[in-house]
C-alpha cells in the first residue's frame, strides 16, 4: 500500500469547462458541491494527495474501493476529499476557481477510481476545529461522470476522544456507507480506510 505513495500512476483530464456537462447535485442541500468541478487540469487514477507538499503534521494514507449499488466495484469515479490542516484550520485558497474551493481551501485534491474500484489519499491527519467538540473529519464528494455529483458522510476516527457514542450512532451506515474509520499507525503512517456505496442513502440518486 505504501509504495503506492511514490509511484508513477496513469493521469485522466477531466474535459474542458465549455464541453463537460455539469452533472446535477443531488442528495439534498449541499453548501460547496460546486468545488468538486475546479479541478481543470489531470485528475490521477487511484493515487492522489489533499495536503500539500511539506503539509506539517502526523503523515495520514486515506484508502478504500468504491462500489456500484450493484455490489461491484465501479471505475472511473471522481473523488474529492478537503480538511483542515493540523491545527484544526482551513486555511484559504485564493487561487481557487470557485468560491467554495476558496472555503475549502488548500488541504483538497482529486482522484479517480481505478479498474478495481480503488482510490487513495496521502494527506495529514486532520485536526478537529479549535473550541469545538465536533471530531475531526475529512469532508468527500463523489462525481459520477455524466450522472450526478453528491456529497458522502464525513470520515471520522474511532480513536478520536470527541467522538461520543451519540455521534457513533448518528454518523453509521449513512451517505454511502459508514464514515467510521479505525486508523493504524504502520511505520509512522497512519492508515484510514473508508469505502464507499454510490447512491446509499442518497435523496433523488438517479442510478445510473
Amino acid at each position: 500500500m505504501l509504495r503506492a505513495l511514490c509511484a508513477l500512476v496513469p493521469i485522466v483530464a477531466l474535459a474542458p469547462a465549455s464541453t463537460r456537462p455539469a452533472e446535477p447535485v443531488v442528495g439534498g442541500p449541499c453548501e460547496g458541491c460546486e468545488a468538486i468541478f475546479d479541478s481543470r487540469s489531470a485528475v490521477p487514477v487511484r493515487t492522489g494527495r489533499i495536503s500539500p507538499e511539506g503539509s506539517s503534521g502526523q503523515p495520514m494514507l486515506l484508502f478504500g474501493v468504491v462500489i456500484g449499488p450493484d455490489g461491484r466495484p465501479k471505475s472511473g469515479v471522481i473523488v474529492y476529499g478537503y480538511q483542515t490542516n493540523s491545527a484544526g484550520l482551513y486555511e484559504p485558497d485564493e487561487a481557487a476557481q470557485s468560491r467554495a474551493g476558496r472555503r475549502h481551501g488548500r488541504y483538497r485534491g482529486w482522484v479517480q477510481t481505478d479498474q478495481e474500484g480503488r482510490y487513495e489519499f496521502t494527506t495529514v491527519r486532520p485536526g478537529g476545529y479549535p473550541n469545538s467538540d465536533l471530531p475531526a473529519h475529512i469532508h468527500l464528494h463523489v462525481l459520477e461522470s455524466g450522472c450526478a455529483t453528491y456529497y458522502l458522510e464525513d470520515v471520522t476516527f474511532a480513536d478520536d476522544p470527541r467522538l461520543t457514542e451519540a455521534k457513533r450512532r448518528e454518523i453509521a451506515n449513512r451517505r454511502g456507507g459508514s464514515g467510521l474509520s479505525s486508523p493504524k499507525l504502520v511505520s509512522g503512517v497512519w492508515q484510514a480506510r473508508r469505502d464507499i456505496t454510490l447512491g446509499q442513502d442518497i435523496p433523488g440518486y438517479p442510478g445510473c
